[in-house]
This record gives structure tokens, C-alpha cells and sequence, in this order.
């Protein structure tokens, strides 16, 4: 991880993250290597971060960087042996969100399951999604920290989405329940999977957009209640934004 101070015409390594003696637990998640791909930064205190790391778990600094944490407790691992299933070292976020308005809600689309957190400094809650559980991708409303989507597909033997139907899971209430989205959405002979930052949310709420490694992209601006879309025919898509 590295960090610029100077809107980016010079970056320097955070040695005190590249350096913690819990790296040395870190794996490759997919790729030989392990990698972090979500960092999320209080909106309110700049020297509060979060990242997560594919495999090594969930790592935060109060002090802008100087000192790291893994908090990751309450995630687990069903790929590990049962004693280390629960290891927050070893843990396979594939995704974390932070709400904007309530920065202490953090969302994970886990490896083998989503995972929410509203409050710091507590353990990670496992919810069961309908469908599946397993996916890449996940998304926080700006303004409500109880509602989220995730884009579900088969789990490690095949990732596609289940039963070839391209859906969306939306929570309303904090994980307690989930709807299944499937308006405009393709539900025969689909074979997109949707990676880990290629789905977003505008700071409405209510605009959304997400493309799949097959070049198709959607669009929806109700809130994931029904979908339109612009194109099928993109190269692989790795990461979109909406604008506001």
C-alpha cells in the first residue's frame, strides 16, 4: 500500500502495514500473491482507514497509517481446516464498503459469504443471501447504511451465475432480510460474473451500474428495481463508477 501527500506526483510505501508481523499469515486469494483491493477512508478523519486484504483479512489504522489492526474477527474461512476457519489473518474479503453518512457500517462480500459490521470495534455478522452468498461485488447506499446489493454467482467450481440467470441482492435492513432483483436482467444462458469494483452506486441512492467479465453492462436508476441494458458487447469489465 502506498500513500501520496502531494495529489499524487510522489507516493511512498506504508511501511508500518508492509512491514507488521501479521503479513507473514497473508496468501494469494486466487492469485499467487495476496493483494488489497478495498480501501476505504473515513469521510469525517482522514487517519482512519480501512482495507481488506484478498487473503489476509481486514486490516485498520486510527493514526493515519503509523499502526494497523486486523479486525477481522467474527469472518470465517470454510476453506481452511475447522481450528483456523476463524483466523482473522487468513480471512477472504473479496469486497468492503463503508456507508458514507454512517462511515462505522462496513459491508464485506466475503469469499464464502456477506458480512456486515455497524458498529467499530465489534465482531462481523454472517448473513445467508438468497441464491448464493458467494460473489465479488457489493455496494453501500451513500445515505442509509442499512441498505446494500451484491451480485451473487456459482461458487469456486464454476463463476457463473446460478442457473445462468444474472440477478442482484438487495438488503433494506441491515442483512435481516434480502430481495432478489431480476427486472431487465438476463435469465437464460447467462454467463457474467461481475468482479469486485465493477459495481457502484451514485450518491443518490438510487443510480446504479455494474458490468461482467463478458462485456455487458446495466444500468438502473430506482434503486436496482428494475435494470436497462447499454451494452453487451464491451471488452472484459474490471471496475465502473456513476457520477453524480
Amino acid at each position: 500500500m502506498f500513500r501520496s501527500e502531494d495529489a499524487g506526483r510522489s507516493w511512498r510505501l506504508v511501511r508500518a502495514l508492509w512491514d507488521h508481523p501479521g503479513r507473514k499469515e497473508w496468501f494469494g486469494g486466487g492469485f499467487v500473491d495476496p493483494g488489497i483491493h478495498s480501501i476505504c477512508v473515513h469521510p469525517r478523519d482522514s487517519r482512519r482507514v480501512v482495507v481488506g486484504v484478498s487473503c489476509g483479512g481486514v486490516w485498520e489504522t486510527r493514526d493515519g497509517g503509523d499502526t494497523w489492526s486486523n479486525i477481522a474477527d467474527g469472518m470465517r474461512a470454510e476453506y481452511m481446516p475447522p481450528e483456523r476457519a476463524n483466523d482473522p489473518g487468513i480471512q477472504d474479503p473479496h469486497q468492503i464498503v463503508q456507508c458514507a453518512a454512517d462511515p462505522e457500517w462496513l459491508w464485506a462480500q466475503h469469499h464464502n459469504g456477506i458480512f456486515v459490521r455497524p458498529v467499530a470495534d465489534e465482531p462481523w455478522r454472517e448473513l445467508n443471501a438468497p441464491v448464493s452468498s458467494f460473489g465479488f461485488a457489493c455496494a453501500v447506499h451513500p445515505h442509509d447504511p442499512r441498505t446494500a446489493w451484491f451480485v451473487p454467482a456459482t461458487k469456486d467450481d464454476k463463476r457463473i451465475p446460478v442457473e445462468a440467470k444474472l440477478v442482484v441482492n438487495r438488503t433494506r435492513d441491515g442483512g435481516a432480510t434480502f430481495e432478489t432483483l431480476r427486472t431487465g436482467l438476463p435469465q437464460q444462458n447467462c454467463y457474467d460474473l461481475v468482479y469486485r469494483h465493477a459495481l457502484d452506486v451514485d450518491a443518490s441512492g438510487n443510480g446504479l451500474a455494474f458490468g461482467s467479465t463478458t462485456g455487458g453492462l446495466w444500468a438502473s436508476d430506482d434503486g436496482g428495481d428494475s435494470w436497462t441494458e447499454l451494452s453487451a458487447h464491451l471488452p472484459p469489465i474490471y471496475c465502473v463508477r456513476v457520477s453524480d
